[in-house]
């Protein structure tokens, strides 16, 4: 049996994911967690063969999270699962040890086979993530930068940006001039613009 650790902030998300991978004969959730921090608990403690990680969590990110798994439990291999496939997210990932990397599209079969990949020892990257990673070109934003510019794309205030984030207004403030400065933007809104206009939000 391969043994699954899910973490996902959004309940109704992981509760269906876990139910999916259960039906399969060789994956067995052992653990399910609400944020990173709790992952790492869970983790620490039943020793998982695979964590399956959203990107997206308050507090600390999937991609943190799997590079803790790492350094404390080697033998688990991380998967990450998200509904922001960016470039700079994907790249980061890999570099933090991440060996499976997907969109919440994915179809469950898709994803117990990933599980069963990264567990042998190999890495799996949707490929329409790895061609627009490949094509953007790298991006002057770190991953938090660009977090917020997309959270600012749809007009919103720095008050809804910050509660999305889970960010100071100040924070938010900081990030967003710093992502338009990189870009030689004039403000957030054409920072929003050129962002997505490279792949990079």
């Amino acid at each position: 049996m391969i043994r699954v650790l899910l973490a996902d902030d959004e309940n109704l998300i992981r509760t269906a994911l876990a139910t999916m991978l259960d039906l399969e004969d060789d994956i067995e959730i052992v653990g399910q967690a609400d944020s990173g921090e709790t992952a790492l608990t869970i983790a620490a403690t039943l020793a998982p063969d695979v964590a399956v990680l959203d990107l997206q969590m308050g507090g600390i990110d999937g991609i943190e999270t799997a590079q803790k798994i790492a350094e404390t439990l080697p033998t688990c291999a991380s998967i990450i699962v998200t509904s922001h496939g960016r470039p700079g997210y994907l790249k980061k990932a890999l570099e933090a040890g991440v060996r499976g990397f997907l969109p919440k599209t994915t179809s469950a079969a898709t994803l117990a086979e990933v599980v069963r990949t990264v567990h042998g020892g190999g890495r799996y990257v949707d490929p329409t993530l790895a061609a627009e990673a490949i094509g953007a070109g790298d991006s002057p934003l770190t991953p938090r930068e660009a977090d917020v510019l997309e959270f600012a794309a749809d007009g919103a205030s720095i008050a809804e940006i910050a509660q999305r984030a889970h960010l100071s207004p100040g924070t938010t403030r900081n990030y967003l001039s710093a992502a338009a400065a990189k870009l030689g933007a004039a403000n957030r809104h054409e920072a929003c613009a050129l962002a997505r206009r490279h792949g990079w939000i």
